[in-house]
């Protein structure tokens, strides 16, 4: 017993502690931004300042290499699997809100895993974005308990509106609070958490901000202080001076998005449950390029480059985790799944392969490198335009063309991008020419996984999109009391 006992002293203090057991499962606290660039946030050098954000940097462990997809939706379905979102025909594009469609029923999501682990709690507050036109793919039917927020990918900051319906919603029902949304989603997190902490039991709050996603909406007092901030680098729809009125009103945005996050962790706080809450900031994908700031990384959201897929992102837990560190080693989305069943002791994936690693020793400190291979995709413009990206250590390569997996494509429309990360980590040197042999053997790599896409799988953003209307208050067939 001494000697167990000493073991573990001793693992305290190295900050090398294994996960936790049956008997210690930590609350969990997932916050999502929308379309938050890599220099968005004033602790990676942006003029926009975001302190909450920043502080919660120095307390807890910078994951300087951590990947999620190009855009919103498959960066979700990822997060809720722990699978490549190719693999159910989700990752070409988002679900827009014109479509039929959503995250497979079939798939295992993070709240089911966390309900046989006995997290009672588990609510979702923000932008869903993972299917709206069946019940079935509604969250209160994917494993969560309490819902509060839209369905679709971006709604109006103040109306709540998309496609001029209302889609803002308790649970099954709309709702009519009336505010910001993302102070409304910060208030009703908050909210549960403090209720959730008062059960002594481990809950889960995943907390999708829609911001800083368009429409480029702000409140007058977030904005002043961003009136004259400048262009970025980038061409993201409209003219450079609309870019940079957008510029500045995402400024406001992320600063509305800073005091939301700093509501939650105040919220964590007066519930006394800083110590027992494991809490993971990030990104969903790279910021819009020339509206948000990706600088000095390569590429923007919907693309394959660094500056669309590598986000900031943080991860906490006061007494377990050692704060003031860095990760270098690349994590992803889909490694939130396998770590947090490794911590709450959940050992069945119901016969899902499941692609993501459990990181957790890397995020204790206990290893430092990690060899893997990582892939992305995106295809939101159709098959002409798609970008396929695969990742071998410190390589990288990106197909920019027709889709890899149309025998009858044009093979000389595609572009071959190699870069060696770790001493180019801004994509800057194109190496394809120099290294056939690697592009050769790569670009198979990227071949067969962007072959794994089933038939029927998200079609490209637009199809769809003309003459759609859209149902009265967003509401769902099938839905209780609809």
């Amino acid at each position: 017993m001494r000697t167990v006992l000493l073991s573990a002293i001793l693992a305290i203090a190295a900050g090398l502690v294994a996960p936790a057991g049956a008997a210690e499962k930590p609350n969990i606290v997932i916050l999502l931004a929308d379309d938050l660039g890599w220099q968005d946030v004033s602790y990676h050098g942006s003029p926009i300042r975001t302190p909450r954000i920043d502080a919660l940097a120095k307390e807890g462990v910078e994951l300087d290499q951590f990947y999620v997809f190009p855009v919103c939706s498959p960066t979700r379905a990822g997060l809720m699997t722990g699978r490549y979102p190719i693999r159910y025909g989700a990752m070409r594009t988002v679900f827009p809100p014109w479509r039929a469609g959503g995250l497979d029923t079939s798939e295992v999501t993070l709240a089911n895993v966390l309900a046989e682990a006995g997290y009672a709690q588990r609510g979702v507050f923000g932008k869903w974005h993972l299917g709206h036109s069946d019940v079935k793919y509604h969250p209160l039917r994917r494993g969560f308990t309490e819902f509060y927020g839209h369905y679709n990918g971006a709604v109006d900051y103040f109306s709540h509106e998309r496609e001029g319906e209302l889609d803002w919603h308790r649970g099954y029902e709309p709702s009519y609070d009336k505010g910001y949304s993302t102070d409304l989603i910060a208030r009703e997190a908050s909210r549960f958490i403090r209720d959730a902490a008062r059960s002594g039991s481990p809950f889960l709050c995943y907390v999708p901000f829609n911001a800083a996603h368009s429409p480029f909406q702000a409140k007058p007092e977030d904005l002043a202080p961003y009136k004259d901030l400048q262009a970025v680098p980038g061409d993201w729809g409209g003219n450079a001076a609309a870019r940079l009125k957008n510029r500045r009103i995402l400024g406001g945005m992320v600063a509305g998005l800073d005091h939301g996050v700093g509501e939650i962790l105040d919220a964590i706080d007066e519930a006394g449950v800083r110590e027992s809450t494991l809490l993971f900031f990030f990104s969903d994908n790279g910021g819009v390029g020339g509206i948000s700031s990706n600088e000095p990384l390569r590429g923007a959201k919907a693309t394959a480059f660094e500056g669309g897929t590598r986000v900031p992102a943080i991860a906490r837990w006061p007494g377990r985790l050692q704060g003031g560190r860095k990760v270098t080693a690349p994590l992803a989305v889909i490694d939130m799944l396998p770590t947090l069943m490794a911590l709450t002791g959940v050992k069945d994936s119901h016969g899902k392969p499941l692609d993501g690693r459990n990181v957790w020793p890397l995020l204790t400190g206990e290893q430092k490198t990690l060899d893997r291979e990582l892939y992305s995709y995106i295809g939101a413009a159709g098959e002409d335009t798609e970008q396929v990206a695969y990742r071998d250590g410190p390589w990288k390569l990106v197909v920019a063309g027709p889709n890899l997996a149309d025998p009858n494509a044009d093979d000389s429309l595609r572009t071959r991008y190699l870069f060696r990360l770790d001493r180019d980590p801004n994509e800057t040197t194109n190496l394809a020419d120099k290294e056939p042999a690697r592009v050769k053997a790569m670009y198979a790599k990227a071949k067969a996984f962007r072959e794994l896409q089933p038939p029927g799988g998200v079609p490209p953003y637009g199809e769809g999109k003309e003459g759609f209307v859209a149902p009265k208050e967003w509401k769902i067939p099938g839905a209780p009391g609809q």
